[in-house]
């Protein structure tokens, strides 16, 4: 068998300008997920850790760590990560990011969604037993990211039930959860040129576009109109059709 890696990526041609990202099944039977780079490309494993390790015996190094803490906080003892175990999650919620982002382009928001979450309980748990704020910002700085993924995966599982409200509601919770993070964290400065928010607040304009227009609030905006215009008596016409409708519900 060859071990040269061309003779594998001859059949998947790079393409430049795009992430190109598919679901293979694996030689154990399981699916594995695969994504193109320029000169080779990444696989992974569907669930669990990316990389299939189980570090310690377990499925991750973060249920590692929250485990050792538990032990110790059961015991009355202290417990503190050091610098090199904050790298080491740090470098496993690299891992998860690759993921989900191969993830996020096969539409798979439920699978985004997991391994986002995923990570943002990898930043609190950091942010809780850092030593220091300093060790504690090196994986905090990307939460808005994080959350902007999250909250994208969580409305486009919405919008699959057509439920447009919910994935509205949705977004606008996520612009207001990574505006409060950055006041807390002392970055207001960033709200206004935040490229995490600007980026849902296109979308959420899109979204409202896709609003179901009721019959009570078309007529509220043809009364709106004429008033502009002064045409009164349309208005007040227009304003009995509503209150009919009003007593109908």
């Amino acid at each position: 068998m060859s071990l040269d890696l061309n003779d594998i990526l001859k059949s998947w041609p790079h393409e430049p300008g795009g992430l190109q990202v598919r679901r293979i099944e694996g030689s154990d039977g399981k699916p594995k997920i695969q994504l193109r780079l320029d000169l080779g490309l990444l696989q992974f494993e569907q669930d669990g850790r990316p990389d299939g390790a189980e570090p310690h015996g377990m499925e991750s190094l973060l249920d590692y760590q929250r485990q050792r803490a538990e032990t110790a906080e059961k015991a009355g003892e202290p417990f503190q990560l050091t610098a090199d175990e904050i790298g080491e999650l740090q470098s496993e919620g690299v891992q998860f990011y690759h993921r989900y982002v191969a993830l996020f382009q096969l539409g798979d928001w439920q699978g985004v969604a997991r391994d986002t979450r995923r990570n943002l309980e990898m930043f609190s748990f950091v942010e809780k037993y850092a030593p220091d704020p300093e060790m504690a910002w090196s994986v905090q700085q990307f939460r808005p990211y994080v959350l902007m993924m999250n909250t994208r995966a969580k409305a486009s599982l919405a919008l699959e039930k057509d439920d447009v409200e919910a994935a509205i509601g949705l977004v606008e919770k996520g612009i207001t959860t990574i505006q409060k993070f950055l006041r807390d964290a002392g970055q207001s400065e960033q709200l206004k040129d935040n490229t995490e928010i600007s980026s849902l607040r296109e979308w959420l304009k899109e979204l409202k576009k896709k609003r179901k227009v009721t019959p009570e609030e078309k007529l509220r905006r043809e009364m709106a109109a004429a008033i502009k215009a002064e045409e009164y008596e349309r208005a007040a016409s227009l304003r009995d059709e509503i209150r009919a409708l009003q007593n109908k519900s």
